[in-house]
């Protein structure tokens, strides 16, 4: 049809998202006049018309993110660090290089690191006279692994060898007291606490020696004092454990015990179940640290791996057959049984030698209809700061039109009608049920969604995302609600201080939507400017769905 309607010289209806029922009758009134037939249609005079619908889109982003920065359409919203609570320069900075909204996440810090970020920003907004409004972001269920047993306490260095197998730069060792703990003024491959006395008899050119917990004799030697501390190098690896005796080399035997010292505590390797394709795990109700799994000495199973939920009401609502996806994906598994204790899981999405799964890893379900509030006893507290702090918060965890109302009540109890609320679009389910929720939030004076993308391509496949998040765009422009363009915009150039091809495309694409999300970084001032680029760049060649058609300068053939 759109084929045909372009033929005859009538517009395809292919960007008519703000504009439909009025879109629709033009098209068919032309159609009539064509074909000769009579035609009653009124309803397009209700709707919205092309001008009006924009406006409306328009007016919706003021009303929720603030008047349009100079030279951009796009409103650009940046996720805080917890050291912007320390660092007022920083957020600074970031509004100096066009940040326009300030994302507090609830799920980290607390309520006085938050307000300590609020009042760098009040206090940069006055200084350079720009505004910027404050979003926080309501954590929502926590629904994570639990925790898992401590690793042991071993501490290992090893230095670094050629292809050959010879050490081409020793391990760097740094000795510290253990009752004045510290940082070396350099990068170390270790740091040992022993006794402070021990330490003083040490000077450069002496060298330190111990039998490692293999039964390797060891060799330290002293290059000399460092932060309270002292450097050393080893040519060898090396395995300490707590208690494990150290002395200086040189001392005759008869006063050897005179110049020795013990490692003291050491902190527990990193904890983690090891999970391949067909492996078994339970997940549990039992609030107990997670285990890996037990073999014989012939290397069978004697004990499931288990690790628990820490949301136990999930349980209720999930079935067998059932996927659930662990650690953002990483790791794919099916559902066997569900019992008292919680499920029998089997492994069957993870890399032939296995993943690691550790602590506080998300865990989703997107085949099992979940009817958990939205709102936590967490949310719920930190509601009332955010009443008194925020311009908008973030409904984490959004499933249902009666979320949203829930949300909606909560805020007029705490004299807050005016607070703007921001759908986070994370779940299969809520993705399902946003028609609803929308018709919801638009019984509210402001309102937004976020595509959360990370979590959608997790719950709906990532095979989908590219459909799911235009069709999360089309509906958000239907309703003249503005859209959030979430999740991994630029993250490796935030992260490292490069961008990778792929994502600076993906940042092209936010042009769509009204806001682009950063997430923090260490280069998150290069991803800001980065982004401030793009989107002034791609604004004169696209707005929305449409081409602007701009007379193009980058060739000529005169």
């Amino acid at each position: 049809m759109q084929r045909q309607l372009m033929e005859l010289g009538f517009s395809s209806l292919g960007r008519s998202e703000a504009h439909v029922l009025y879109s629709l009758e033009k098209v068919l009134e032309s159609l009539s006049e064509l074909s000769g037939a009579s035609l009653e249609l009124n309803g397009g005079n209700l709707a919205p018309n092309f001008v009006e619908g924009r406006q409306l889109l328009e007016r919706n982003t003021e009303i929720i993110w603030g008047s349009r920065p100079e030279g951009r359409w796009v409103r650009v919203m940046v996720t805080m660090p917890s050291e912007a609570a320390e660092k007022p320069g920083l957020v600074f900075d970031l509004l100096k290089g066009g940040m326009d909204c300030m994302r507090v996440n609830c799920a980290h810090d607390g309520p006085e690191g938050w307000g300590r970020m609020i009042k760098n920003l009040r206090k940069a907004q006055k200084e350079l006279g720009r505004p910027c409004m404050v979003l926080m972001d309501l954590a929502g269920p926590k629904l994570r692994t639990g925790p898992i047993q401590e690793g042991p306490r071993v501490l290992r260095w090893k230095p670094t060898r050629n292809a050959y197998g010879r050490v081409t730069i020793p391990a760097r060792v740094w000795l510290f007291d253990r009752l004045n703990p510290g940082e070396p003024s350099t990068a170390v491959d270790a740091k040992v606490p022993v006794s402070g006395d021990w330490l003083k008899q040490l000077k450069p050119g002496d060298q330190a020696a111990f039998v490692d917990c293999r039964g390797a004799q060891r060799e330290l030697k002293i290059l000399g004092k460092d932060s309270g501390g002292i450097l050393a190098e080893c040519g060898n690896t090396a395995y300490l454990t707590p208690g494990l005796e150290m002395w200086k080399v040189g001392e005759a035997k008869s006063t050897r015990h005179i110049a020795t010292t013990q490692v003291g505590d050491l902190p527990p390797r990193e904890a983690f179940i090891l999970l391949k394709p067909g492996d078994k795990l339970r997940l549990t109700r039992r609030q107990a640290a997670g285990k890996q799994a037990k073999r014989n000495a012939s290397g069978e199973v004697v004990e499931c791996a288990f690790i628990s939920c820490t949301l136990p009401e999930v349980f209720n609502f999930i079935k067998a057959g059932e996927r659930v996806f662990l650690d953002d994906g990483k790791i794919g598994a099916r559902i066997l049984s569900v019992d008292h204790d919680g499920a029998f899981l089997e492994i069957t999405q993870a890399r032939p030698e296995g993943e690691k799964l550790k602590a506080e890893k998300g865990l989703n379900f997107p085949d099992s209809k979940l009817s958990i509030p939205a709102l936590s006893a967490k949310d719920l507290e930190d509601l009332k700061f955010m009443a008194k702090e925020a311009d908008s918060v973030s409904l984490s965890f959004a499933q249902s039109a009666k979320d949203v109302e829930d949300l909606q009540k909560r805020l007029n109890r705490l004299g807050r009608p005016d607070m703007g609320i921001v759908l986070k679009i994370e779940t299969k389910r809520g993705f399902e049920n946003l028609p609803a929720m929308l018709l919801q939030l638009l019984r509210w004076p402001k309102g937004a969604v976020m595509i959360a993308r990370g979590d959608l391509a997790v719950e709906c496949g990532y095979e989908r995302l590219a459909e799911i998040q235009e069709e999360i765009l089309w509906i958000c422009e239907a309703a003249h609600v503005p859209s959030v363009w979430a999740t991994q915009v630029l993250e490796t150039l935030a992260r490292t201080g490069r961008p990778s091809r792929s994502e600076i495309t993906d940042a092209a694409m936010g042009e769509r939507a009204e806001c682009v999300m950063l997430n923090k970084g260490p280069y998150i001032r290069e991803a800001l400017s980065v982004l401030d680029d793009i989107l002034k760049r791609m604004q004169t060649h696209q707005r929305k769905k449409s081409q602007m058609l701009r007379q193009l300068k980058s060739w000529s053939l005169s």
